[in-house]
């Protein structure tokens, strides 16, 4: 089919047409059909007939192109030449005029659901066209209704953003959540999250929460639940099952463990890290074997973990965000540091292999420690540890007072390093804290 040539934009009555407004004769045929932006319309040409829900009209699209997304998810664009019609089928129906209630279940676990947005949580927006956080603890769980057959949901949204705009404030507010729900009895509590930082806040809420008396599991999607290929929904079912199945008593990450619909992993909170940009089995577990596989129904356990304990859960959700994580690279300029440096109380350098910084920038790490800024350091290698032994450089770096971390993950050390400041003012006593392994984020044996 194809694409008639450009004409005037049709100036269509219905408000709705505004911004997204179809121009020529696609905007023509859907105004006589009364037809508005997220409903379910048919369109028929060339003797075929496609049904869908009416799609917004983009600037990219062709001036007589109509789009629809298709039962099956994907979405098509007709060229509505002559001869074309446009029929209403049904009006969409306004959001706020359903009322959803979950039905309480005494005879199944509960499970609390605590939303913070992200792809995972993220619907179709039809009046725009735009993939938006829900707004509603019932919007997020009514769209894997699944749930309801494992547990009991108690479900509600702390907040409705991406997860680069997470902060320190969240994590908090998140792990008190967290330990009220399980304090009042909850089996488990799933937190859907956005993927990009989601290992930034299962490390915050690892150091963050003690004696658990369930696990407490981040959750996210590398597809929105409005696509086809959505992994949300076995993620989250596998999530469930975590809490009403097992006895892992840690912070964990639940995600795909393929790019197929075939299992998931359990990640450790600590040990885990987002390593594709948009892969379903994005995410891996670093220097360390996965806590579980959860396939078929099934939970099988791959390595050691937390066991559930009495409780009551406690929280020391207390942190310093005065620190830096830095990427170190050739040509880093002494200077760079020394500016950051004299604006926080800790940094994580990221250094190369073994942890490496440049020869030049060995001053910078001196001063700064001598100032009373705590100076860690980590590799950007990710796989293997921190040796500041083995090369010229890395004892200089000893020297300076750097505090090397093992095989901790960069991230996991800057949020560590952020709640040990939290915990003391002591220099001796914080460097002491990293050095412990409080939640799994230091392995002194790894796997080949």
């Amino acid at each position: 089919m194809a694409v008639a040539g450009a004409s005037k934009s049709f100036n269509a009555t219905n408000p709705i047409y505004g911004t997204m407004r179809y121009p020529g004769r696609a905007g023509q045929l859907l105004s006589e059909a009364g037809a508005d932006v997220g409903d379910e319309v048919e369109v028929a040409l060339d003797r075929q007939v496609h049904q869908g829900t009416l799609m917004p009209h983009h600037d990219f699209s062709g001036h007589d192109i109509i789009t629809l997304k298709l039962s099956s998810g994907y979405n098509v664009g007709l060229s509505v030449e002559k001869g074309a019609s446009v029929k209403l089928i049904s009006k969409k129906q306004s959001k706020s005029s359903v009322k959803r209630v979950m039905p309480p279940d005494s005879e199944k676990k509960d499970v609390s659901f605590l939303g913070t947005g992200g792809t995972i949580a993220s619907y179709v927006d039809y009046r725009t066209g735009a993939v938006h956080p829900a707004k509603s603890a019932e919007e997020l769980v009514f769209s894997v209704p699944e749930l309801m057959d494992l547990c009991d949901v108690k479900a509600k949204v702390l907040c409705s953003i991406y997860s680069e705009n997470m902060e320190v404030l969240h994590w908090q507010e998140l792990a008190k959540a967290a330990a009220d729900e399980l304090n009042h009895g909850a089996s488990g509590v799933i937190i859907p999250h956005g993927t990009d930082t989601m290992g930034f806040t299962s490390a915050a809420l690892s150091f963050m929460l003690k004696s658990l008396t369930g696990p407490v599991v981040c959750v996210g999607s590398q597809r929105s639940s409005d696509r086809p290929s959505s992994d949300a929904t076995m993620n989250l079912l596998a999530a469930a099952r975590i809490c009403v199945e097992s006895d892992i008593g840690e912070v964990v990450v639940a995600m795909h463990s393929s790019v197929s619909d075939t299992s998931c992993v359990v990640h450790r909170g600590t040990k885990v890290r987002k390593l594709h940009a948009s892969r379903r089995d994005a995410f891996r577990s670093v220097n360390v074997e996965p806590i579980a596989h959860v396939e078929g129904g099934e939970i099988v356990y791959a390595s050691e973990y937390s066991r559930r304990v009495a409780g009551p859960v406690e929280v020391r959700e207390k942190m310093n965000s005065k620190v830096s994580m830095l990427h170190f690279y050739p040509g880093f300029e002494p200077e760079h540091f020394d500016m950051i440096a004299g604006n926080v109380e800790g940094v994580v350098i990221a250094g190369t292999g073994l942890g490496h910084v440049s020869e030049k920038l060995i001053e910078s790490l001196g001063k700064a420690v001598k100032q009373g800024v705590q100076v860690m350091a980590t590799t950007q290698c990710l796989f293997g540890a921190v040796n500041l032994n083995v090369y010229s450089t890395g004892r200089d770096m000893l020297s300076a007072g750097v505090v090397p971390l093992g095989d901790m993950l960069p991230e996991t050390a800057y949020v560590k390093l952020m709640w040990a400041l939290g915990q003391s003012d002591d220099p001796s006593e914080v460097r002491d804290i990293m050095l412990t392994d409080i939640a799994g984020e230091i392995t002194a044996r790894r796997s080949v």
